[in-house]
């Protein structure tokens, strides 16, 4: 049955219209009609103070929803759509504050023959007083990415761990082709990332919500906005640093391009091991790291952010005679000029860069680090119970094959400086 798909949230029932039951005579003896389905419907009727955030949910047995028709006090409806479990269903905006809405369900029973409607009626709370958590999303809109990118949000002051849960259910993702993925969260609440179990398909289009405005957040916070982007992934780009040999290997769709020698960080300075992320690329900025230790102002060129604490890959013509042979940059890793002109024109936000035999490795938040961790390691950050399919495994350890995103809306599941002021230190 085809219906339009309408929306709102919380929980309780609210007084059933089912359908009146009937007998029928076949031969002589009387066939009892099938019951009708046991619908809850929530807020529950003529609630009060109810989020902006809200939606309806609803909870059936014997049956299925087959209508949802949420209306506000003007009789305008409100439109929505349901989540993949069909518990709730999402308005496509927030509700405004002191309005009072109409909420219609209508399921039909498991035999087809029966229908169950309940309405219910409730008032959203005024606009909040209380101070707005700042969430920020680095996943922008009409944009192409690379295969590795994290769907990202950071946000200020971090989102306690009793939090956690009900932010993470209001962050959506959608992808075509699907594929799943879950929500992980930063040790100290200031990030969130939603990757799936490998890289994203070169050509998967990913559509995200972040639908917090007028969410509460513990006691003392809301929300402060609601914000969609849709943005493409293109083709598959890695880098490989190996401070062994002072090469990179710039590999596209499993096939090795070039290799290019490099100076990494000096013993004072060390670049970072791990996974990490291209966060941003400039063709031309200022390292300014007056007020550190090791002061300097440098103009660089063909720039591109790894980490929140300013490693970048960058030209540096300065340290062309040593690059290959010995590190001595500030922690970045330096190029020759012409090698990270012809880099990024390769590179996209989102391709991810492996370093490894450095004195140090990368800390956790220090950048989009959601890759520097195991897939059974990465999902135990997760504030919401993980989908049985994507659960690891001993015999399937990356369970998916090919990376994320899930069916929207979704319930969501879920490290590092959150969007702090980025450092622009490197050299």
């Amino acid at each position: 049955m085809k219906f339009r798909r309408r929306m709102t949230l919380l929980a309780v029932t609210v007084a059933a219209v089912p359908v009146a039951l009937g007998g029928c005579t076949i031969g002589g003896r009387e066939e009892a009609r099938p019951a009708p389905p046991e619908l809850t419907v929530t807020p529950t009727d003529q609630t009060s103070d109810v989020p902006i955030s809200a939606e309806v949910g609803t909870t059936v047995k014997g049956g299925t929803i087959t209508a949802v028709r949420i209306t506000d006090d003007t009789g305008a409806e409100v439109e929505g759509e349901p989540r993949e479990d069909g518990s709730t269903w999402v308005p496509s905006a927030p509700l405004k504050p002191k309005r009072t809405y109409t909420a219609e369900v209508t399921a039909t029973g498991d035999s087809g023959k029966t229908t169950t409607t309940r309405k219910t009626t409730f008032t959203t709370r005024p606009k909040s007083t209380k101070p707005a958590i700042t969430s920020t999303l680095y996943f922008t809109g009409d944009r192409t990415y690379g295969t590795a990118m994290p769907v990202t949000v950071a946000f200020d002051p971090p989102i306690p761990e009793e939090a956690r849960a009900a932010v993470q259910r209001r962050l959506f993702v959608r992808t075509n082709p699907s594929q799943p993925g879950v929500w992980s969260w930063v040790s100290d609440g200031s990030q969130v990332y939603y990757r799936a179990p490998d890289f994203w398909r070169p050509g998967t289009t990913i559509s995200f919500r972040a639908g917090l405005e007028g969410l509460p957040i513990g006691e003392d916070y809301v929300g402060d906005a609601d914000r969609r982007a849709t943005s493409k992934i293109g083709r598959q780009v890695a880098l490989e640093i190996d401070n062994d040999t002072k090469q990179m290997s710039v590999f596209q769709d499993g096939k090795l391009l070039r290799e290019l020698p490099v100076s990494l960080g000096k013993p004072s300075t060390p670049t970072s091991s791990g996974k990490m992320v291209i966060m941003e690329k400039h063709q031309f900025t200022t390292f300014d790291t007056r007020g550190s230790a090791d002061p300097y102002v440098v103009d660089v060129e063909d720039a591109q952010r790894l980490t929140w604490r300013g490693e970048f890959l960058h030209g540096a013509p300065w340290s062309e005679g040593v690059q290959g042979y010995r590190n001595v940059s500030h922690g970045c890793t330096n190029l020759a000029a012409a090698a990270a002109d012809w880099l990024m024109g390769i590179t996209e936000v989102g391709d991810l860069v492996t370093i490894k035999g450095t004195e140090v490795t990368l800390d956790e938040g220090n950048g989009w680090t959601a890759w520097n961790e195991s897939w059974e390691e990465y999902v135990k950050g997760s504030a919401l119970p993980v989908p049985a399919g994507l659960k690891p495994s001993p015999a399937a350890p990356n369970p998916g094959a090919v990376a994320g995103g899930s069916p929207a809306p979704v319930p969501s599941e879920g490290s590092g400086s959150p969007a702090p002021e980025p450092s622009v230190s490197g050299g």
